[in-house]
């Protein structure tokens, strides 16, 4: 799974994110694509930045996780997913990074976590429901 330098220099990013990113990265590049699946990954780590994973360091790790699409096997956004999950996917790599030291920034893109929650619970995977 991916790792970043800058969120390695930022500190420990805590041994409880990576298995929640990792779902969310086998989940998008699923082939087909499990959506269910996928929002509820996507929901998990989500929930667990909006309460005890609210650290600077997972804030950035995530985004840096999402911007740079570092070490993953095929680049997200190539994923055949909807457009509203991709939309989600890309704000989490925009300015969630800004969350814990200038929340106003991130909330200004809908960048903070529980924006993002809110969308993704929005989410319809199935899209004739």
């Amino acid at each position: 799974m991916a790792g970043s330098r800058q969120a390695r220099r930022l500190g420990a990013v805590s041994s409880e994110l990576k298995p929640l990113l990792h779902r969310v990265y086998t989940n998008v590049l699923a082939t087909p694509v499990d959506l269910y699946a996928l929002r509820g990954s996507l929901a998990a780590f989500l929930e667990y930045l909006c309460e005890r994973g609210r650290t600077n360091a997972k804030c950035w790790a995530v985004d840096m996780f999402f911007c740079l699409s570092e070490g993953w096997e095929r680049d997200w956004a190539e994923q055949a997913v909807p457009q509203d999950f991709h939309d989600v996917l890309a704000l989490m790599g925009e300015a969630l990074h800004d969350t814990v030291k200038k929340p106003r920034i991130a909330e200004n893109f809908d960048c903070l976590p529980e924006q993002l929650l809110e969308r993704v619970r929005r989410l319809q995977p199935n899209p004739h429901t």
